[in-house]
Parts: C-alpha cells; sequence; structure tokens
C-alpha cells in the first residue's frame, strides 16, 4: 500500500521541538511515531509531506534509516493511496478501507483518508487548498489511531508506546551481563549486546519491562523501574533512578533522578538533580542540580506555555519543555508547563521564566539575544565531542530554526523576547 505521512499545519503546536524536526519524528517508547505509523499501516511504499524548508533533512536523515521504499513531497500519482496525519500515534495494524473514505477530527481535520486523486501535493495539506479540503466530503470511517494534540499527549502515553515496542522486539534478550544485580520479573527484562551493568544494579520489571539497547551502560546501585528504555550507547551514573515510563537514548549521559520523561539522543543530565514528566530534545546539557517542578502547589492542572499561549492540557502532573541544544547551568530551577526554545542558554539564580524564546541567553539581568555565530560554534564543540561532523546540512538547519521560532514565538510574547 502507498502511504503518504503528511505533516499539516499543526507542527506549530509541537514548538519547541518541532522546529527543528517533523513531527512525526519526535520519539514515542523506544522508536518514533513514523516507525510506528510504517509498522501498523503495512507500507510498501511511503511519502513522506513536510514543510519545504524540511525536505532536504527529512532526505538526508530519515529515508536511509526506513525500511521501505521512500521519496519526500511528491504528489500522488494515479495509485490508491493512505493519508496519516504525522500526528497518528498506532497501537495496533491498520485495516485500510476498500474505497475512499476519511478519519475525520473536531469536523475539519484530516486524521486519516484512503484517496485516489492524482496530483494532490504536500502544498494542498499545508494550506488546506479547495482540494485538500474536498476529502472533508468522502464517507467517513471510524479512527483506529490516537491523535496526538501537543507534546504532552507523547508524555501521558508513553508508557503505553513502551509496552506496544516491547511486543515488537524482533530481537532476543541477551543473557543478564553482571550476576552481582538484582532482576526483578527477569523475564521482562531485554538486555542488547554488550550491555554493561555495575554490581548492585537493580532492574525492576514488575510494572513493565526494562530495555537495555546495545552498548549501554549501568553505573553501580543505579534502580531502572519498567517500563522504561536506555537507548544505544547511553550511560547511566551510579546511584540513578530511572521511574517508569522513561525514554533515553540514544549517546545519553544520565544522573540524578528521571521520571516519565523523553530524553532524545546525545543529551546529557550527567548529575543529581531532578527531571518529571518533561521531553527533553538533543544536544542538551542540564548543568548540575537542574530541577523541573512538575506540579503544583495548588495541585491544580498544569497548563502549557506555547508560541500560541497558555495551553491548557487537564495533566496534573507535567514538567518542562526543553528544545534542541539547550544548556543550563548549575542550580538552574524550571517551573511546571515551561517552554525553553532553541539553542537557549540558562544561567540565572532566579527561577526560569516559564517561556523562554529560542536563541535566547538568559541570566538575573534578564533575557539577551544569543548570538548566531557564537550558538553555532558552541555547537561545533559539541558535535567533536561526540565524534559528529558539522555538515552545511547543520547550518541550514539552525538557521531555519531561527526564522521559524521569530516567526511563531514572537506574535504571542512580545514581552519575551530578548530586546
Amino acid at each position: 500500500m502507498h502511504v503518504v505521512i503528511f505533516e499539516g499545519l499543526h507542527w506549530k503546536t509541537f514548538a519547541p521541538l518541532s522546529l527543528s524536526r517533523p513531527v512525526f519524528t519526535l520519539a514515542t517508547g523506544t522508536t518514533t511515531l513514523l516507525a510506528k505509523q510504517i509498522r501498523h499501516s503495512g507500507a510498501t511504499r511511503l511519502s513522506l509531506w513536510v514543510r519545504p524548508e524540511m525536505a532536504e533533512f527529512v532526505r538526508q536523515r530519515v529515508v536511509p534509516d526506513l525500511s521501505v521504499p521512500a521519496t519526500v513531497n511528491t504528489p500522488l500519482d494515479d495509485e490508491p493511496a493512505l493519508l496519516l496525519s504525522g500526528r497518528t500515534l498506532h497501537f495496533q495494524a491498520l485495516e485500510t478501507p476498500a474505497e475512499d473514505a476519511v478519519v475525520l477530527d473536531e469536523g475539519d481535520v484530516v486524521r486519516m483518508a484512503r484517496v485516489t486523486m492524482p496530483g494532490l501535493s504536500p502544498a494542498d495539506a499545508m494550506h488546506r487548498s479547495d482540494r485538500w479540503l474536498s476529502l472533508l466530503d468522502l464517507p467517513q470511517t471510524m479512527p483506529q489511531t490516537r491523535l496526538v494534540e501537543h507534546l504532552s499527549d507523547l508524555i501521558k502515553w508513553n508508557e503505553e508506546s513502551l509496552l506496544e515496542d516491547y511486543a515488537h522486539l524482533g530481537t532476543p534478550s541477551r543473557p543478564c551481563p553482571q550476576p552481582a544485580c538484582h532482576l526483578i520479573d527477569a523475564e521482562n527484562i531485554w538486555f542488547g549486546a554488550d550491555v554493561k551493568i555495575d554490581p548492585g544494579t537493580v532492574l525492576d520489571a514488575s510494572r513493565g519491562p526494562v530495555m537495555l539497547d546495545h552498548h549501554c551502560e549501568i553505573g553501580a546501585n543505579a534502580v531502572l523501574q519498567g517500563p522504561c528504555y536506555v537507548g544505544p550507547h547511553s550511560q547511566i551514573a551510579p546511584l540513578t533512578l530511572i521511574r517508569p515510563g522513561t525514554t533515553i537514548g540514544p549517546v545519553c549521559k544520565v544522573g540524578g533522578e528521571v521520571a516519565g520523561s523523553v530524553i532524545l539522543g546525545y543529551s546529557n543530565k550527567a548529575h543529581d538533580g531532578y527531571l518529571g514528566d518533561s521531553y527533553v530534545g538533543k544536544w542538551v546539557n542540564l548543568g548540575a542540580g537542574t530541577a523541573t517542578s512538575n506540579l503544583k502547589n495548588t495541585y491544580g492542572t498544569v497548563s502549557i506555555m506555547l508560541p500560541s499561549g497558555p495551553c491548557k492540557t487537564g495533566r496534573r502532573f507535567l514538567g518542562s519543555f526543553i528544545a534542541d541544544h539547550v544548556k543550563t547551568a548549575i542550580g538552574t530551577r524550571l517551573m511546571a508547563g515551561s517552554y525553553v526554545g532553541f539553542a537557549s542558554m540558562l544561567a540565572g539564580s532566579t527561577i526560569a521564566p516559564r517561556f523562554v524564546p529560542s536563541y535566547t541567553f538568559w541570566t538575573d539581568k534578564g533575557m539577551e539575544p544569543y548570538r548566531m555565530g557564537k550558538a553555532i560554534e558552541v555547537m561545533k564543540t559539541v558535535f567533536a565531542r561526540r565524534d559528529r561532523t558539522w555538515e552545511p546540512l547543520d547550518s541550514q538547519l539552525v538557521e531555519y530554526v531561527a526564522a521559524a521560532a521569530s516567526e511563531i514565538e514572537a506574535p504571542a510574547h512580545p514581552g519575551s523576547r530578548p530586546k
């Protein structure tokens, strides 16, 4: 089946993480939304529809890792196609309608559609053209997926995603590499190749699976409570506590306490501190003692600070949303529902603002612009520390993010923009 994953206008709702990636590449469980969409749709041919500025990024950084042939921003041909929103989260196999049909949300948002419509293009989806709106007139069918509205949904459903991914692990577990550790419900613990575990570690799978991917290292007396996942080549410091619903990986260094959070690749939280119910991008460094609040003193529900303004989530426990390349100084404190924009630097002695725009340097003196040249200089240094080569595509991406962030962050928060 020809499957089209489209990004659409709602990518802005997933800022700051979606500033630097398509929504469907966001992690959930051990994989991404896209991996689950491919797994459950039965795609034999794939088209990815994204913002024009993201097209080359997807061609170079996403398509090569896919298991099916894929093109980027190619219009439909005369073959029937299954259109799937990039925000769909899949927990079961899709049953594709035999005839053209549509699944709608809120009356006019296309979640899924089976169509035969040669020439339909990514621009139609992004700009909701008349041709795209004609999909609303198709016969409606029942939804078979969840629709992620914002990042807090990925946190809320991460435990279920971990359980679903565990059920689809294609590789049997290796033997436990350390006899002097404590395994609880050992049959639900999965070891990848060349995992290293120091003595005294507790792996508790009584509530859900513990998955340790290849070449990860677990320090002495760390406690990992499932469901949780530690990605390839990641390091868990001694005495660390990893609570249920946590995804870490790949190539991360994590210490202190982490609960119900997603940390993308190449990020460090190597020291004591608390990260709860939060979503953290790539190449982030959280200084020693950095702590995220995930509960209001009133025990009320937490609103997310978005570029469009505060957004009610209905969640009592919710932490922070931290974009790629963010750096926090020692002792940084973040309030529940905070937004920390791309490549921001936090180095204040007071509680950080709940909305920190991208490319911002925040200190006790307030917010100042973080110069692009300096930001890229730091990024190149960090890349070199991880044996990664800075490429022209990386420069193009950070420049695009600066333009996109300026466009979507400033209108709703004019007073928060650095002068």
